[in-house]
């Protein structure tokens, strides 16, 4: 590690092998926690290269535990966080709003690390259970249309970075990956990301699979759909910019669309939300994000998603499946 970290600090870049092969050694052990801190250190400092991102997810693909959903044609919703703008768990609750329409979800996610509540602490507080087992989580496809997969028990190679990256309390490189190390590998996926260049990096990266995806930037630096401005669309399809005129609503001032300030504000937060007792911009922020994910699977219009993920939110068929889920959870 210490030739590779004068290599970083004297500005060199690594191979894709050279990336792959030092996140299979952290994995392994072999270096300390200093060292490990000083590497994510050096990627806080200057950007990452797309080799180096490529080989970082090798390792994690390589090392994880994979789970076999491949009979369903799912779809994951999953932004990198570190955006810094303490939003309320809207990718998570756009989740339930596509699984209560009709598609299969293969939720990737995690404890907060750079955020008070990432989407697992809030499943957790909501009673969901966290599984590795392939016969529940394909149970809760088919009778939930949606399954939780919680990162760690699918990646325990990263149990070494864990404490690190929570002691640093910022955006690592790891928030980067966390959207492409889903370890079911889904047919779909859309991937918020935290700002434009981390978008075109994704869109290079994700061209070179079979993937059917969608990547989402708000140009005002959210890792997704926020409304409170315009936002950066790349799909493997098209390269648009989506306005809230696109999902006939109005612009949100962004304290609309604040989070709670602890995990069981955030849980009350979205259980409120997806029992219909959500503001018109709560509402419609989601919203917004499902009808993205429902056009990507379904090939269907973006107003159309809308509208089809606004029904499912306000007849109760999105919190039908948050209660299927907690009851397949307590058995």
């Amino acid at each position: 590690m210490k030739t590779i970290l004068n290599r970083l600090i004297n500005q060199e870049v690594l191979s894709r092998e050279e990336a792959r092969d030092v996140l299979v050694n952290i994995s392994n052990g072999a270096y300390n926690p200093s060292q490990i801190a000083s590497f994510l250190t050096v990627y806080m400092m200057r950007n990452i290269t797309i080799d180096e991102l490529a080989g970082f997810r090798d390792a994690l693909l390589s090392l994880c535990i994979p789970v076999d959903l491949s009979a369903y044609n799912t779809i994951d919703l999953c932004g990198t966080g570190g955006d810094g703008k303490d939003t309320f768990n809207i990718s998570t609750l756009a989740s339930f709003i596509v699984a209560g329409s009709g598609t299969k979800v293969a939720k990737h996610g995690n404890y907060g690390v750079s955020s008070i509540s990432g989407s697992s602490n809030v499943m957790e507080n909501l009673g969901i259970r966290f599984s590795s087992d392939t016969g529940f989580l394909q149970q809760c496809i088919e009778e939930a249309n949606i399954c939780i997969l919680h990162a760690p028990l699918f990646h325990p190679a990263m149990k070494n970075v864990g404490g690190i990256r929570k002691e640093l309390a910022v955006k690592t490189f790891f928030n980067m990956l966390g959207p492409m190390v889903n370890p079911s590998f889904p047919k779909n996926q859309i991937v918020g990301v935290f700002n434009l260049e981390l978008a075109r990096m994704y869109a290079y990266l994700y061209q070179n699979t079979p993937i059917n995806f969608t990547i989402l930037n708000s140009l005002d630096g959210y890792d997704e759909v926020s409304l409170t401005g315009n936002t950066k669309l790349i799909s493997n399809r098209s390269e648009q910019i989506l306005k809230p005129d696109d999902f006939n609503v109005s612009r949100l001032d962004p304290d609309a669309i604040k989070g709670g300030t602890t995990v069981t504000e955030s849980a009350q937060l979205f259980l409120n939300i997806i029992s219909g007792k959500g503001t018109e911009a709560q509402n419609n922020v989601v919203c917004a994000n499902a009808a993205i994910a429902l056009a990507t699977v379904n090939q269907m219009s973006i107003p159309d998603g809308f509208a089809m993920a606004m029904e499912s939110l306000q007849s109760g068929k999105a919190l039908e499946k948050l209660k299927k889920l907690q009851q397949l959870s307590s058995r």
